[in-house]
């Protein structure tokens, strides 16, 4: 059973079934709800306000939350008690991706670079902060949730992150994290029977528009996968690896990604501060570079990953993905639910995967919102189609019902084969007023680049 909505639901309940799971999905948000009909039984939260009884009674044996918020609600402690494979870790284990300073206080223990950070309780104390570190931060809610009174706002001037302490909102305070650039990418492993079991290397276009430009969306605009369970760039050895002790301490099972800046390149914008103070501020602008050694020359930092954030699901549009890589999908995520051993089978040549987002009317301003638009496809797919807020008309013809419309995904043997042909087929559909970006694998790719 999957906790969820939307595209998400679509994706992994097909992909689950094609892999002969039977498969439903107990609905969480109010919007998304057509698209998980189409792979099998759905159940509303306000015909169930809990799904406990229905996991007794269909004799459910894993599900699969959308997001770290399943863990807060009324039922969440009867379902840790029902027994069910959860595909998520619990208690103790879920404090890397909820607690932003709990996850920087965890690089510190296990020496994982981490950006210099802080916490502040209101507007002042944020801007003492700033007026004694003047240099640009990245502006993030303390507690990670879909529901916060702040989502991401990056910064790369003093004057930026000055100007948006004015207007944030202080109701559970500010995770100021110290801006490195852009050279981000991830990577995704699944933890299971105390191991550590890497499984793609991924990549989000997370600004709005092309060019990584505009704001950064509350959910990304594409991404690309490379299957990477050699771990080739090094992400989970600097990054993962470090935290196998604490990982079986709290008996986590479940997914993790990472995502992270390379910093200490001369293509890393980190390397060029822009702060509004003089050379020696620019020089604290590199504070978090303090444990990283200096080449013979003692002129530029070896090039290392920072830890930016952890993640404990799979991801929206990287979870598919994987998925679909995998020989046995429904096996690997039964077995990992239940904290067992784990082998790994990918199928031949599926390599690379590319998702591209369909974006609705007024996206990312959610604030904006038009009306319910005719939905129209022109031609067959060869790929993944997954539906987001698309509902059906009347008429019976589709009809897009809200800012994300859908998620086109394709994989191949390599990656510019997968990047065509998930434009080729996110071209076949039409809503007034949509857009996608056309971008997707011209920067930030490979991983460490911009």
């Amino acid at each position: 059973m999957i906790l969820g909505v939307g595209s998400f639901a679509h994706s992994l309940g097909q992909t689950l079934a094609d892999a002969g799971a039977n498969v439903s999905t107990y609905l969480t948000r109010n919007y998304g709800h057509f698209s998980p009909s189409l792979v099998g039984k759905t159940f509303s939260r306000d015909a169930f306000p809990s799904p406990v009884p229905l996991i007794h009674e269909k004799k459910i044996e894993v599900v699969i939350p959308q997001s770290i918020d399943w863990a807060t609600q009324p039922w969440a402690k009867d379902l840790i008690k029902s027994g069910v494979g959860i595909f998520s870790p619990t208690g103790e284990a879920m404090r890397i991706e909820r607690e932003r300073d709990f996850a920087r206080e965890l690089c510190a223990k296990f020496k994982i670079p981490f950006p210099k950070s802080f916490v502040a309780s209101n507007r002042i104390e944020a801007e003492k902060i700033l007026a004694k570190n003047p240099q640009p931060f990245v502006i993030k809610n303390p507690l990670c949730s879909p529901t916060s009174p702040i989502h991401t706002i990056l910064c790369e001037t003093v004057a930026d992150t000055r100007a948006w302490l004015r207007h944030v909102n202080y109701a559970e305070g500010v995770f100021l994290q110290e801006y490195l650039g852009r050279a981000e990418a991830g990577h995704i492993a699944l933890v299971s029977g105390g191991e550590i079991h890497s499984l793609v290397t991924n990549q989000e276009y997370k600004y709005a528009f092309n060019g990584n430009m505009g704001i950064v969306a509350g959910a990304p605009l594409g991404g690309i996968v490379e299957r990477d369970e050699k771990d080739k760039y090094g992400l989970a050895r600097e990054l993962l690896h470090p935290l196998l002790p604490w990982f079986r301490k709290v008996n986590y099972h479940g997914p993790i990604q990472v995502t992270a800046i390379k910093v200490g390149q001369a293509s890393s914008p980190s390397m060029e501060s822009k702060t509004e103070a003089n050379e020696e501020n620019k020089e604290s602008s590199l504070s978090s570079l303090s444990s990283v050694k200096k080449f013979e020359t003692g002129k530029m930092p070896v090039p290392r990953w920072h830890v930016i954030e952890y993640n404990i699901r799979i991801g929206v549009t990287s979870g598919p993905m994987i998925l679909r890589m995998l020989k046995n999908p429904a096996e690997i995520v039964l077995r990992t639910a239940r904290n067992e051993k784990l082998k790994l089978s990918f199928n031949d040549k599926l390599n690379f995967g590319c998702s591209l987002t369909l974006a609705g009317y007024g996206y990312p301003f959610t604030q904006v919102r038009g009306p319910q638009l005719p939905l129209e496809v022109n031609g067959q797919f060869d790929c993944d189609v997954w539906w987001n807020e698309v509902a059906r008309g009347a008429d019976g013809n589709l009809v897009s019902t809200g800012h994300r419309i859908a998620d086109v995904i394709a994989l191949a043997p390599k990656l510019d084969v997968a990047i065509a042909k998930a434009y080729a087929n996110i071209r076949k559909i039409r809503v007034v007023g949509s857009y996608f970006r056309t971008d997707v694998g011209q920067s930030l790719w490979p991983p460490g680049n911009v």
